[in-house]
């Protein structure tokens, strides 16, 4: 189910919705995603101030893509910036899907 996403509080509303129908424990999801508990914790309280790149540990390890819906019109100029930017390694791949 896609769900709008306006704030941090939104997205650590998801993120602890998918690992409590996951089962799985916060330290448990954070020990897999190689992240601490409280930053898990933090990011399931939605603090304004988490790293991104964590964030999308997280969201992986509990199988949830992240996807940004951009205009038609901006598709060519982001296939130029990505041919043009340094290689960029493909986000992991979800270790946990129920």
């Amino acid at each position: 189910m896609r769900i709008p996403i306006r704030s941090p509080a939104d997205l650590g509303l998801a993120i602890r919705a998918v690992r409590r129908s996951s089962r799985v424990r916060i330290d448990d999801l954070a020990a897999t995603a190689g992240v601490s508990k409280q930053f898990t914790s933090d990011a399931e309280h939605g603090k304004p101030t988490m790293q991104f790149g964590l964030v999308l540990k997280l969201l992986a390890e509990l199988g949830v893509p992240l996807e940004v819906d951009i205009p038609e019109e901006a598709v060519r100029t982001l296939d130029t910036l990505r041919s043009s930017a340094p290689s960029i390694p493909p986000p992991p791949s979800s270790k946990r899907r129920p």
